[in-house]
């Protein structure tokens, strides 16, 4: 499958790709805030298993109109008035998704703004980087709708918040914005215009080389599954891989030759 192909038959995603790599991926419901009907979810599965094959270095996940993703398409699950079952296999496609993103290899910055709520949470946490906007505010409001999370954020919010907080967000509605969220760890950056940053990121991002970008973009993750002895072990042996790739001594001898940039604050 080509690129070409891969923007036309998708419906609610609105691709676009530059020649340094970088991808945007832009939901574009924004009549619905962007919510996830089994449709959006499906063609997400689609995208980000075939990105990295096809040539993507970096994603950056935008949104049209005002709001990021306002979660779950609850108009969709009313009317299709599910079974047990179905929802146990819709909340499956959801985080084979999820699961596509942050597994996948490639670095994925979301440039978040408007509500990132419930299931739109979810899919925030799966991206590797969340820069937000002063208007952004972030919600798991499951509890006032009767609902239960589905989509992983039992796993990555909760990963990145912690349970206590989590439980709070979903018992009570809070809601978190501006610094506050970005010290909960929701973001890890808050600025005027979050597309702008987040194309930044992901340019700098697609200049790394890509095997290391696709050990900081899958491994780490798999490394947080394991035990301590046994991410140990696996760290040591993807370390091994990439910090001898060929491509790398070009880099290493730039930096002992001193001709590399230097870690520096700003």
């Amino acid at each position: 499958m080509s690129v070409e192909r891969l923007k036309q038959e998708v419906q609610n995603l609105r691709i676009e790709t530059e020649e340094n790599g970088v991808w945007t991926i832009t939901l574009a419901r924004p009549a619905k805030r962007n919510a996830l009907d089994s449709h959006t979810v499906e063609e997400m599965v689609e995208v980000f298993s075939k990105a990295g094959r096809l040539g993507a270095k970096a994603i950056v996940l935008a949104a049209e109109g005002d709001h990021f993703c306002a979660g779950l398409d609850l108009i969709e699950h009313h009317d299709a008035d599910r079974r047990p079952e179905d929802f146990m296999h819709l909340c499956l496609r959801w985080h084979e998704a999820f699961n596509k993103m942050e597994y996948g290899g490639v670095p994925i910055i979301a440039a978040l703004k408007g509500a990132v709520v419930g299931g739109g949470l979810e899919l925030a946490s799966a991206a590797h980087i969340r820069v937000a906007d002063h208007g952004t505010y972030f919600a798991l409001p499951e509890g006032q709708r009767g609902l239960f999370t589905g989509g992983g954020a039992t796993i990555r919010v909760a990963d990145l918040v912690g349970k206590a907080r989590m439980v709070d967000m979903m018992l009570t509605g809070r809601v978190y914005k501006g610094l506050e969220a970005v010290d909960v760890g929701l973001a890890q950056y808050l600025v005027e215009d979050s597309m702008v940053t987040a194309r930044e990121l992901a340019a700098r991002s697609a200049d790394n080389l890509p095997l290391t970008n696709f050990a900081i973009c899958s491994a780490i993750s798999h490394m947080q599954n394991m035990s301590a002895l046994d991410a140990a072990y696996a760290e040591s042996v993807v370390a091994g891989i990439v910090n001898t790739q060929e491509p790398a001594r070009a880099r290493l001898k730039a930096f002992a030759d001193k001709t590399a940039a230097r870690v520096r604050p700003e």
